[in-house]
């Protein structure tokens, strides 16, 4: 039996855990690592997930300890299973792995995606803050107007109870607080949420595909990071940004989505230099010949413009796109400039967990990272806003973080939608469409 240890983020990890090793006679899972989410390590995933061959769970370990825990546990593989890392980066924790002795390992889609009973479009990226969420808001809208009944299944971000995680439906925005939802889920969930559309996401993805195949004529797979689908997709729509060109050929598993995409949407090209545009679609167009490449729009629509024109402001952005996503700004932050604001340096402001993000982050010079995967983050967060001296808040996170906590200051929201500059996308769906009412 071979002794394994999966290097995650509580995600992916968790699902090919579940898919391959659960059952699995010939592996023993001895630990997860944990990495880019806080507060994960030292917990356990329970007992009631990892099955009648682990009666006392699995824990998750601190990544930094690897090499110590190959030695004492005696371990044999090491498998790599979270998301959006240069090739660099995949390739160092490789040679840690291969120093202290065990084997390094990646699984692809023929172990690790479920298939579906019905057709599945799937939305993913070549990195973080691509565009997946407005893109996937249109391609429900799109479906929806053909009369198909959309099930969103979004990539998991299960932070708090895993157990009581495993299967969760979202139909209602009272579902976000009855399940304890963090920022960074609601971020995700409330658009769709709010536009009618039934959203699942847990831990267990096997069960939460039977769940949702049971109501859809369509399951929209809402990616997470630049991972993969957990679906085998039918459709798969890969994002990529011109204002990171070059990325999306260096970056794990974000260029395999390249390489697998159906249609590959160029966004954002209302606010990137033409020149990064044409690069861009030069090299999707020479990775992957065969996929339609569409050209996409991202305005920004500011609710309140008044508020922030010629001003001194506080901008808050989505975190992850700024912190493992490696972007130094967002739609807040170009609509802040095309107004002639100014942008407050929120560092000496903050308090408590962000100012640790500010310090593994130097490049965060201007903007706050809206960080909120526990209570505690998300004082911390209410916190920073309340010490900002700046005439306005720009909030340009999907959720309106004016729900979440009292922000004094006058506020304004921006918030941003994919407009294709051609039909393409529209004629890649009516495919999808067609085989989906066939099959109903």
């Amino acid at each position: 039996m071979r002794r394994v240890i999966i290097l995650g983020a509580a995600g992916r990890d968790f699902h090919d855990f579940n898919v391959v090793f659960r059952g699995s006679e010939e592996h023993e899972v001895v630990a997860f690592t944990a990495a880019q989410i806080p507060n994960i390590e030292g917990r356990v995933y329970p007992a009631a997930l990892a099955g009648p061959r682990y009666p006392s769970g699995i824990p998750i370990e601190p990544e930094a300890e690897l090499e110590r825990l190959i030695e004492e546990r005696k371990i044999d593989e090491v498998v790599f299973a979270y998301s959006d890392l240069s090739h660099v980066e995949v390739m160092h924790l490789a040679s840690r792995v291969v120093a202290a002795g065990a084997d390094f390992r990646l699984l692809g889609p023929k172990a690790t995606m479920l298939r579906a009973r019905v057709p599945v479009v799937s939305v993913c990226a070549v990195r973080t803050g691509a565009g997946k969420s407005p893109t996937s808001r249109a391609v429900a809208r799109m479906l929806s107007e053909r009369g198909l009944r959309v099930v969103v299944v979004r990539h998991p971000m299960p932070y708090g109870d895993l157990a009581a995680q495993a299967v969760q439906r979202y139909a209602a925005l009272d579902d976000l607080s009855r399940q304890h939802c963090t920022i960074e889920e609601m971020e995700e969930y409330e658009p769709h949420l709010r536009r009618g559309t039934v959203v699942y996401a847990g831990v267990d993805y096997e069960r939460i595909l039977r769940a949702a195949e049971a109501e859809a004529d369509v399951i929209l797979w809402d990616g997470g990071n630049d991972d993969l689908p957990f679906f085998l997709p039918d459709l798969e729509i890969v994002l990529v940004d011109p204002h990171r060109a070059g990325d999306e050929r260096s970056h794990f598993p974000g260029e395999a989505n390249l390489l697998r995409a159906d249609v590959i949407v160029i966004g954002k090209i209302d606010s990137a230099p033409q020149g990064s545009v044409d690069a861009l679609r030069e090299s999707v167009e020479k990775a992957n010949p065969s996929a339609r490449v569409v050209l996409a729009r991202m305005p920004v629509t500011v609710d309140r413009p008044e508020l922030i024109s010629g001003k001194r402001v506080l901008v808050i952005e989505d975190g992850p796109t700024l912190t493992h996503g490696g972007m130094a700004f967002g739609a807040g932050t170009i609509a802040a400039k095309r107004l002639g604001a100014t942008l407050v340096d929120p560092r000496p402001a903050a308090v408590g967990d962000l100012r640790g993000v500010f310090e593994r982050y130097p490049r965060l010079t201007s903007v706050l990272p809206a960080m909120g995967y526990g209570d505690a983050e998300v004082r911390d967060l209410a916190q920073t806003i309340a010490n900002v001296a700046c005439d306005a808040v720009v909030v340009a996170t999907p959720v309106d973080l004016r729900r979440l906590m009292t922000i004094a200051q006058p506020t304004c929201r921006v918030t941003y939608e994919l407009e294709p500059a051609g039909a393409e996308l529209e004629q890649a769906l009516e495919a999808i469409a067609a085989r989906a009412r066939r099959h109903g």
